[in-house]
């Protein structure tokens, strides 16, 4: 079979709109799936240029296909199965720094460009006084890209209507704020000039957003991936998967919306699941993401997990813990949110599809992986929203801390990993040395104490949860009933 390439796509040549640092999986499943979209329905009109914001690695792929390349979204929309293929047209080019430097800053010189795209990770939108502006490639991403900005100023003679549009998608708080913050720490400690430091707060955007896809990649399977190739009819080297969910949510500055230039709500349209969705605040969005997705995962995987099941969808096939799930969801979590109650209900319909995805292997360990602090960010404030909004304890999410505890009742503390027992098997807790500490010490002893040492454990929950109204006898009953007859019989007795 032939390597997709140009001539087998036959794309538009749209003029260069976008780059984008970062060439990985995500962002080729999430922005430029978005934009190929947005061009077709003919809302766009725009290429995208990918820039290799990291040396490790080889773009030779991207070269040999022309930057084409196909996505297959798979998984369940409104609890049916749901596939969609699609050949993405929207990458022009790709430049690495490391290889050709000066074709990478004449990205920045490139009249129709409008917005910078970054998938730099968390580690990513960082500050070191220690960067050099006419260090061209060890610096960081934020350093990068005020070089790059200084290009384009210098390269328009700081005409007000070349700025650009910042759209991070690295996963911290208030990216865009962060990103801002950074840019303007590097001009000044390179002593740029004060005109391109206005031309950088008044012609450019710093947009934060929030992103949300479950983004599968290569398909690592040889069997699996030759049958998509036959599938397909041709081989491709850069073929990405991803599930069908997408949510980005954009908070523009007041006064600097930009969703008539970046319509991808439009591209969208039709497509359920699918949404983009502006603001001038995403903090709700992001309260409903980690409280009802992440928070639903986080009450329910360790009694999965001690209960016999591996991965979050074999977790949705078994009734009780289905039923755990969506009660604690339904009636605990989403009364205690703030968007209109559609919206939340909505939301939590997709998140049960994306649970239930049979192409997405999401074991229950994984997400165990530093449970205490997840919980506390994740699941606290949901309980104490409930009983703060409704005077009693929430059930399901009362049992969640007796079912954490006794995920990580263990003594055997072996370098850095604490072993956990189910049944005949031995499981690996991972989590901060603290964390283990407390429980290879404490879980030895009797319920009663070692639910009020943990509650009143501040370092943990900031806060002490024994001051909850009956939430430590409760705790305790429910971990006491673990104990004696099991996880099984014990989610049995309170939910079955």
């Amino acid at each position: 079979m032939n390597v997709l390439n140009k001539t087998m796509t036959h794309p538009v040549d749209h003029p260069v709109k976008v780059v984008q640092f970062g060439e990985g999986n995500f962002l080729r499943a999430f922005v430029d799936y978005q934009v190929d979209l947005a061009n077709e329905k003919g809302l766009f009109n725009g290429s995208v240029v990918l820039v290799k914001p990291i040396s490790f690695g080889s773009i030779d792929n991207f070269k040999k296909q022309d930057c084409q390349y196909t996505l297959q979204l798979r998984g369940r929309v409104n609890g049916e199965p749901y596939k969609e293929t699609r050949q993405i047209t929207s990458v022009k080019d790709i430049v690495s720094p490391f290889v050709d430097y000066d074709a990478y800053i004449n990205v920045a010189r490139i009249d129709t460009l409008r917005f910078v795209v970054s998938n730099t990770t968390e580690a990513g939108i960082v500050f070191h006084d220690t960067d050099k502006f006419e260090e061209k490639l060890d610096v960081t991403f934020p350093a990068k890209l005020t070089q790059f900005l200084y290009a384009r100023y210098e390269a328009f003679n700081g005409a007000m209507d070349k700025g650009l549009v910042m759209l991070p998608v690295e996963l911290i708080d208030d990216n865009g704020i962060e990103l801002h913050k950074d840019v303007l720490k590097y001009i000044d400690l390179w002593k740029l000039p004060e005109a391109f430091r206005n031309w950088v707060e008044n012609a450019c955007i710093f947009t934060s957003t929030l992103v949300d896809r479950i983004v599968t990649g290569w398909v690592r399977d040889e069997a699996e991936r030759n049958a998509i190739y036959e599938e397909l009819g041709y081989v491709d080297n850069l073929l990405d998967t991803a599930e069908p969910f997408a949510l980005w949510v954009i908070e523009c500055p007041k006064g600097k919306d930009i969703s008539a230039e970046w319509p991808m709500d439009k591209a969208f349209e039709g497509k359920e699941g699918m949404n983009v969705i502006f603001t001038d605040n995403q903090k709700p969005y992001k309260q409903r993401k980690v409280r009802i997705l992440n928070g639903a995962h986080t009450s329910f995987v360790l009694a999965s997990f001690l209960k016999g099941n591996d991965y979050v969808n074999q977790s949705m096939n078994d009734p009780i813990i289905k039923n755990f799930m969506m009660k604690t969801i339904h009636e605990e979590v989403i009364p205690t949110l703030t968007l209109p109650k559609q919206d939340l209900e909505d939301f939590a319909d997709a998140v049960v599809d994306r649970f239930n995805n049979p192409f997405i292997k999401h074991a229950l360990l994984s997400i165990a992986l530093n449970s205490v602090s997840k919980w506390r960010a994740r699941c606290m404030p949901s309980l104490l929203g409930y009983v703060e909004k409704f005077n009693k304890l929430p059930e399901h999410l009362t049992f969640s801390i007796a079912a954490l505890m006794a995920f990580y009742s263990a003594t055997d503390l072996e370098d850095g990993v604490l072993k956990g027992k189910r049944g005949n098997d031995t499981y690996d807790i991972k989590d901060d040395p603290a964390v283990l500490k407390f429980f290879a010490e404490e879980s030895v002893k009797d319920t009663k104490t070692f639910v009020h040492d943990y509650l009143s454990n501040t370092e943990f929950h900031g806060q002490d949860l024994t001051l909850v109204p009956g939430l430590e006898d409760k705790v305790a009953e429910y971990l006491d009933e673990i104990r004696a007859e099991g996880m099984e019989k014990a989610l049995v007795k309170y939910f079955g």
